[in-house]
């Protein structure tokens, strides 16, 4: 297969832009094409999944991938309720709950985020871009882009790091002080910074910084150096797990984007969204602290 780049397609890195294209293919089968390097961007293997296409880039795929080949339907808008934290004409930032997906996949089943955005954005004339993810189970700060331009622009400066992004975590074990996981995940830098925040029996809450966006960074770091995200069913622990849903009612993974901080994609100014911790996620810290 080989697609070309072009403006209506150009706002994704490679990683990204196969993830469009390649709708039907399985993203950790995505992944080890780059791995193997058996995805070509003019002629040369990339195994890099950030590298940055230009117009007129030819991305070649060489393996037949015609055993993911399936009838998929077009995203339809749907109406659902959207969590507004920041809107103007470039962008629009939601406060997303857990338990709901950005877009449809092999996984998943009804309505998805995108449903809902594209739905908003077809009553207010925009088509939403997304321009980074939070898991289908982190709630918090969810950056929408609403045309071409500021999508290329924000995707950039996600991918040089100049996206501040702050989350919550409640880890298993205790934790003592700030601290640097400094692992690379996917032979890639990995960088995650952390403050204390409160002790518990069990439990840290943590303050977490990100200097770079790998997929489940967060949730991987933590696991590695043994104190897991609580409620992760991919890299916790399940004793652990289990304990807080029983005890405590928590049966969601404990991660929340608190906060992002960027410069706008059109402008001069600073743009700087919260979202307020969800109830039940409070309810978690009120009766652990009793």
């Amino acid at each position: 297969m080989e697609y070309t780049v072009n403006s209506e397609n150009l706002y994704s890195r490679l990683d990204k832009f196969l993830r469009k294209q390649l709708s039907d293919v399985p993203l950790s089968e995505i992944y080890k094409l780059l791995r193997t390097g058996k995805i070509c961007v003019n002629g040369r293997p990339t195994k890099n999944p950030s590298y940055e296409l230009e117009p007129g880039d030819k991305v070649q795929i060489n393996e037949d991938l015609s055993k993911y080949s399936r009838q998929t339907s077009l995203v339809r808008p749907i109406p659902i309720k959207l969590d507004i934290l920041y809107e103007d004409e470039d962008l629009i930032v939601l406060n997303k709950r857990a338990g709901i997906a950005l877009h449809p996949g092999d996984k998943t089943i009804g309505t998805t985020l995108i449903h809902g955005l594209m739905f908003y954005g077809k009553q207010k004339g925009f088509t939403p871009h997304l321009v980074h993810r939070l898991d289908r189970d982190t709630s918090g700060v969810l950056l929408v882009a609403k045309n071409n331009k500021s999508a290329r622009t924000l995707s950039h400066m996600f991918r040089e790091r100049l996206v501040e992004k702050e989350y919550l975590a409640l880890v298993a074990g205790r934790l003592q002080g700030n601290g640097k996981i400094d692992l690379t995940l996917d032979g890639l830098e990995a960088v995650t910074e952390y403050i204390v925040l409160e002790s518990f029996d069990r439990a840290t809450l943590v303050r977490v910084f990100l200097h770079t966006g790998r997929t489940h960074q967060i949730r991987r770091h933590f696991a590695a150096v043994g104190n897991p995200v609580i409620g992760d069913t991919m890299y916790g622990d399940k004793n652990v797990n289990r304990y807080f849903h029983q005890e405590f009612g928590l049966r969601r993974q404990f991660l929340h984007c608190l906060r992002m901080s960027f410069m706008h994609p059109s402008r001069p100014d600073r743009i700087n969204v919260k979202a307020p911790m969800p109830e039940e996620l409070k309810q978690v810290l009120e009766r652990l602290r009793r």
